[in-house]
């Protein structure tokens, strides 16, 4: 006799994490509820109107605006942007860059490039051996150190 496998289950902000959607923008019924991950997956493959509509429209959780603005997530903070973005809100910064955008774009690809660099130069060297582990030496027993052995 085998248990029934209960589904697995994730919160709405995890759900919400990984639909790429802000969780105070969803529906109530989806913030209160439980998500399995069968439901999940239907989500991704036939959003519903409401997950469709903040996918287009916003509001954005961070790391969407972020992506969408060619930032980090810490350049973001450092600008002082904390709140959800629109789409419209962010079309309004990359036709119009303020000066933080532009430096924080610049800032962001350079440490692409970086990245970059270092995969390539961590590729190009020959993997060193790692040096073969040192078998711990094992106790002598007394009679082998050439002590007394156990009376009885």
């Amino acid at each position: 006799m085998t248990k029934p496998k209960k589904p697995q289950v994730m919160k709405a902000a995890t759900a919400a994490l990984k639909l790429d959607v802000y969780l105070p923008a969803t529906p109530k019924e989806f913030q209160e509820s439980l998500v399995s991950r069968e439901e999940l997956d239907e989500l991704q493959r036939n959003p519903p109107q409401w997950l469709s509509d903040l996918r287009r429209d916003g509001p954005h959780p961070r790391s969407v605006v972020a992506a969408r603005l060619r930032v980090s997530n810490s350049g973001l903070a450092r600008a002082g942007i904390t709140e959800a973005l629109t789409t419209a809100q962010i079309a309004e910064l990359v036709a119009d860059p303020p000066e933080w955008l532009v430096a924080e774009r610049a800032t962001h690809a350079e440490v692409l490039r970086e990245q970059k660099r270092l995969k390539e130069r961590q590729e190009q060297e020959p993997a060193a051996k790692p040096a073969p582990a040192k078998r711990p030496e094992r106790r002598k027993t007394p009679a082998a150190r050439g002590g007394r052995t156990a009376r009885r």
